[in-house]
């Protein structure tokens, strides 16, 4: 049953959006906005129509059997789920990038996003980076918002400047509205690119836990992403160049990190481990 709006009023109220397309490098980005609302329970409440956002010669319709044995034809779309947590409501935007009309359909997605009084929305992205598939994933997390970034650990300032994506775009016109917004990236490996990226999807997930205070259930994704990186390994292995190119990309990222090590980032894991086994959830 759909929540009607003006229930969330008195929650804080989250919204996290992905697109599929230039923004969501390996479907790292697509893929945690499925998870969570896979483990949360969460529940569609609208979809805008394609119509209006979509070149079908770009985004094409998919044809196939539906659950019925009918043929049906499936069209790119934009859909918005809700998850009632016990301390506050997160809207959920699964999207593709559309085609046209982008500052018109920025406006429909803000329009619908103040109708459940989100106050906060974070956009996910994922790009294609020079960086080791044998080290944690980099994670990039930005605002424009003088207040979050002096709550939120780790948060700049965005100083990005060059063509952008509907992530860049929704962004600017959440933050013209008066919405606090927050961009979280992860860098892919370039040289794997092909979905699935579960080491970019646990990267991401577990910087969004950080973020909402909100323990999110990992189900099989740690052991698919050791799982990721031991093939990425076995393929390496068969191929000296490019064993030889990881080995410079692992030495660029040390050395690059070695002056930041310090005891904060463990803490920050030690407390969110904390907070995952207090609440009970799968780890």
């Amino acid at each position: 049953m759909t929540t009607p709006p003006g229930r969330h009023t008195a929650r804080n109220t989250v919204l996290i959006a992905a697109f599929e397309g230039w923004n969501d490098a390996g479907s790292a980005a697509t893929s945690a906005l499925e998870h969570l609302g896979d483990v949360w329970g969460a529940h569609k409440v609208r979809e805008l129509d394609p119509e209006e956002y979509h070149d079908f010669q770009v985004n094409r319709p998919m044809v196939g059997v539906g659950p019925d044995g009918e043929r049906q034809i499936t069209w790119p779309a934009t859909t918005f789920w809700v998850a009632d947590l016990p301390d506050r409501t997160v809207v959920l935007l699964h999207g593709i990038e559309p085609s046209m009309r982008w500052r018109r359909y920025c406006a429909e997605v803000l329009d619908l996003a103040e109708e459940y009084d989100v106050r906060t929305i974070i956009t996910l992205g994922a790009l294609l980076a020079d960086v080791p598939h044998t080290r944690p994933i980099p994670l990039t997390t930005t605002s424009d918002s003088e207040g979050l970034r002096a709550v939120l650990p780790d948060v700049e300032v965005n100083t990005y400047e060059g063509p952008t994506g509907i992530v860049g775009v929704l962004q600017h016109e959440a933050s013209r509205r008066g919405l606090q917004a927050v961009s979280l990236w992860a860098a892919v490996p370039h040289y794997v690119a092909n979905p699935p990226s579960p080491k970019a999807t646990l990267a991401i997930l577990t910087r969004i836990e950080e973020l909402l205070g909100e323990p999110i259930p990992l189900r099989d994704l740690p052991d698919d992403a050791v799982a990721w990186q031991h093939g990425v390994d076995e393929l390496a292995a068969e191929d000296a160049e490019i064993a030889e190119y990881v080995q410079q990309l692992e030495e660029a990222k040390d050395t690059a990190d070695l002056p930041e090590a310090s005891g904060e980032a463990i803490a920050r894991e030690f407390e969110r481990w904390l907070k995952r086994r207090d609440s009970g959830k799968d780890v």
